[in-house]
């Protein structure tokens, strides 16, 4: 499988192209989301015991728990993205 991979903290990595949506965990339906994941056997926690800062969901509905901001991870999200297209 060829794709480029995004970096969610400690080397924990998850394919860009996968990625549906980079979330904040703070909201009830962002808990909800977690809890039924984790039910499913879909949930991956890449906090490596750390506070989870913000969620990755995937096209696989897999449920990514990071230790990194949303927004850093947006952040490379976008860089990731636009260097990418300039390929």
């Amino acid at each position: 499988m060829q794709g480029k991979l995004l970096n969610v903290g400690f080397g924990n990595v998850v394919v860009l192209s996968r990625i549906v949506a980079i979330v904040s965990p703070q909201s009830a339906p962002m808990k909800r989301l977690k809890e039924e994941a984790r039910s499913n056997g879909k949930l991956i926690d890449a906090t490596q015991g750390r506070r989870t800062r913000s969620i990755v969901i995937t096209d696989s509905d897999h449920v990514v728990l990071s230790a990194v901001q949303a927004e850093t991870i947006a952040q490379r999200f976008s860089t990731d993205l636009t260097s990418k297209q300039e390929s």
